[in-house]
């Protein structure tokens, strides 16, 4: 499966980048590139990595994520990872990395538009 990437500014100085399929020893190089990107055309207050629709993440996509990382916090912007994935979710916990992109919760479809039923 390929990668694909959309950013999009939103509202505060905020981008967000978000991939879409698997990143691996193949794709990892697009995230990195990315956020190099966004980098270079300026200085947002924060990048938020949206990873809602990453199937699949391995050693070589979490170095890329570490690295991105680490080239944002050069530039004095903050980087953090949103909606993970429940696979990403667990290799970022696994690998000790999840505090380092802002210890986010896993997204799970419909979790916004739950609702609770009186007494349950």
């Amino acid at each position: 499966m390929s990668l694909s990437i959309v950013k999009s500014v939103l509202s505060g100085g905020v981008v967000e980048i978000a991939p879409r399929g698997e990143i691996d020893v193949d794709t990892a190089y697009e995230v990195r590139e990315a956020i190099a990107e966004v980098l270079a055309k300026g200085r947002p207050l924060r990048i938020e990595l949206n990873m809602r629709l990453v199937t699949f993440i391995d050693s070589v996509g979490i170095s890329a994520m570490v690295a991105g990382f680490q080239t944002a916090e050069v530039s004095d912007v903050k980087l953090v990872v949103t909606e993970p994935s429940r696979f990403v979710h667990r290799q970022l916990w696994v690998t000790g990395l999840l505090g380092l992109f802002g210890a986010p919760e896993p997204y799970f479809a419909g979790a916004a538009t739950r609702e609770v039923l009186p007494g349950a």
